[in-house]
Parts: C-alpha cells; structure tokens; sequence
C-alpha cells in the first residue's frame, strides 16, 4: 500500500487517474444497458445480441485506427471529435424508437467513435513516473479498470431496473461527456506528444506479448460480461440481488489488485493469474444460490486486476514509445469486443436453456482465457527485476512545455 500511496503522491497521477476512469466507466457500462434496453423495447435478448455484435464491430475497427490518428493529429483533437459523436448516437439508441437494423447502424456509429482514452492515458504514464514505478502504476490502473468492468455494470443493473433502461443508457453518456471533459482539461495531454509511427498499422501486432495480451483480455472481459449478463437473468429485474452480487465481485477483483498487484511478473504470470478466474467462474457455475454466486464470484475477481495489470506491463515493455498507442488500441479492441460478445453470447445461451446458459459461456471463456497462456507462455516477457517502460525510439521525441 505505501507504493501505490507514494503513486497517487506524484503530480498529475491520482487526477489524471480519476478523470480517464470517469471517462472510460461508459465502457463497462453499455453492453449490459444496451442487453436490457433492447430486450425490453423488443422483447429478445437475440435482438439485443445483434446490436451489440454491430457495437463491436465498430470497436474493433476503431481501436487501433484512432489511436494511430492520435500520433497524427494529437490526442485532444481525436478523444474530443470521438466524444461528440459517440455521446450523439449512444443518446439516439435511448431516446428514439427504432428497428433492429436502424439501433445496429447508431450502434456501429457509436462503436466506431468509442474515444481513444485507454490508449492515451497509458501512453501518458511512463512519461510521468520512473521506471521502478512503473509497474505499480499499471497494477493500481489495472484496480481501476476493474471499478469500470465491473461496478460499471452494478451501477447500470440498479439504474435501468430500479429507475428505467433509458436512464441507464444516459447515465453512461453523462460518465462520457464530463469525464472525457475533465481528461481532455489535463495538462499531460498537451505535454507528451504521441510520435507518428513509421510502421504500417498493425504491424505492432506482429509483436508477441501484444497479440497475447489482445487475445487474453479479449477472453476475460467476454467473461466478465457473461457473468453480468447471468447474474441480471437470474435474478431479474426486480430486485438488489443482482446488484449485490455484481457488487462482491468487483470487490473481489479490488482486492485481488491491490494484493497482488506488487508481485513480480515472471513468464508463467498471466496463466496464474487466469487460473484464479477460471477456478472461481467454473465453480460458481454449479449453483444459482446467491450466497453460492457470492463466494466464488469474489474468488474469480481476485484474478482479474493482476492479469490485466501483467498484460499492460508486457505490452509496454515490448514495443518502442511511438507504437504504444496503437498497441494498448488493440488491446483495448479487444477488451471491448470481449464485452460485447460475451453479453451477446450470454444472452442467445438464455433465450435458449435460461439463466445458466450464461454462467456455461463464462466458464468455457474463463477455461480458453486459461489455455492460451499456458500455450503461449514462451511469448511472455519476464520482467522479474527488469524495467516494464516503452523501449525508445531512434530518434529524439519532442514535446510541448
């Protein structure tokens, strides 16, 4: 704890911290409001699915795209152009009336303009701390990123069940437009200049621990959102016990990250840290009891945080400054995708068997999230002792004072 204390100590870091995370909580937020919404103005969780599979459609193009642009262009130029629009077409799904196919076009719009603002800011922070610290800095942003993961969609659960979906999904868009205001007001964004890359777009990718750490996140978000959409079916939508239990399991991903955030990252780290969530995932799928749910949902959190914090420390170590935005874009692709092909997997798997439908999507998921680092620990970096900063460029970098 004194390490992540001394963190939020250092100029710029807790502020800046907290303005993306209120930018990004929309991110964890609209794939279980646009499944709710949807199933109830249309009365399908398959119609709902089909939304979100366009949402991620345009996530996926857009990921890696407009953080190139950011190099380009500069970051507040792309974040707030994206933030107009993407506020634009999310309020549209909410407000107007629609067919399926008109709500996957707005959709596809919004997905295509999701702000670029995981890219940027872990662009941002090996340009405010020092080495040693870097790494620490990724497991408490790892923690955060949890609160948006997870607590998102417990904030959504309760606003769209206890006041209306409508609200829930502009709720999201408040979280985007005064979080994104207050991230683009930081004095960083006008400081670190991302440089153009000279590589062709996707060539990053050819990177090992990237294409690792895209496929892996990808796998454990489209866990998580499995389980939400599970635990919201079960328990449907009159109730606090969805909620609740929403609640106990970013508890347990809070906790995983602050206690295991520090550990050293050896090769054999992600699949570690995988097992923990795939223990706990496979095990609460045995029983709908809410106590039973609780427990092992708590267990399966703990991994979350640190796999995330050792897939954003491998990234950052294996590629030059220039190309970390595009890197952590399509990381971030694929987290977002994961999201989205969870809750529309969950949701065809509930129309189909009911509410353990979703609970047997996330443990398959949580079991290949497993695998894949397992097979391909030979790709992961050892960092035991080693600096996680951005390898540096061949030419001087300027920047803006």
């Amino acid at each position: 704890m004194n390490s992540y204390s001394s963190l939020l100590k250092t100029r710029g870091v807790g502020r800046i911290m907290a303005a993306q995370l209120l930018a990004r909580f929309p991110f964890g937020m609209l794939s279980l409001a646009f499944l709710l919404h949807i199933e109830r103005v249309h009365d399908s969780y398959g119609s709902a699915g089909l939304v979100l599979a366009a949402l991620s459609i345009g996530q996926a193009i857009a990921g890696p795209l407009t953080s190139r642009l950011m190099g380009r262009w500069g970051m507040r130029q792309v974040i707030s152009s994206t933030i107009v629009v993407c506020a634009i077409a999310i309020s549209t799904i909410a407000l107007v009336p629609m067919s399926i196919p008109m709500t996957m076009a707005v959709a596809f719009i919004a997905g295509l303009t999701m702000p670029p603002i995981q890219p940027a800011v872990r662009t941002i922070y090996p340009k405010m701390v020092n080495s040693k610290q870097l790494t620490p800095l990724f497991s408490l942003d790892a923690s955060a990123q949890e609160i948006i993961w997870v607590v998102g969609p417990v904030i959504t659960t309760f606003t769209a069940t206890q006041i209306g979906t409508v609200q829930g999904i502009l709720l999201a868009v408040i979280f985007l437009v005064v979080g994104g205001g207050w991230f683009l007001t930081s004095p960083e964004l006008g400081r670190v200049r991302i440089p153009r890359s000279r590589r062709r777009l996707g060539a990053v990718l050819k990177k090992p621990p990237v294409l690792l750490a895209t496929i892996v996140g990808f796998l454990l978000v489209a866990t998580c959102a499995s389980v939400e959409a599970g635990v919201v079916s079960t328990f449907g939508n009159g109730g606090a016990e969805a909620g609740i239990v929403l609640a106990v399991f970013a508890v347990g991903s809070l906790v995983g990250g602050l206690a295991l955030g520090h550990l050293p990252i050896g090769s054999w780290a992600l699949a570690q840290r995988m097992l923990i969530v795939f223990v706990g995932i496979g095990i609460s799928a045995i029983s709908l009891n809410v106590w039973w749910l609780g427990v092992f949902l708590f267990l399966a959190g703990v991994g979350i945080a640190p796999a995330l914090a050792v897939m954003f420390s491998i990234v950052s170590s294996s590629v030059r400054f220039s190309d970390t935005a595009e890197a952590y874009g399509w990381v971030g692709t694929g987290q977002l995708i994961g999201a989205a092909v969870g809750s529309a997997l969950a949701g065809f798997m509930i129309d189909s068997v009911g509410p353990s439908g979703a609970f047997y999507v996330a443990a398959s998921l949580a079991a290949v999230g497993f695998v894949v680092p397992v097979l391909g620990h030979r790709w992961h970096p050892d960092l035991r002792g080693k600096d996680a900063s951005p390898l540096a460029d061949t030419e001087p970098v300027m920047t803006v004072t």
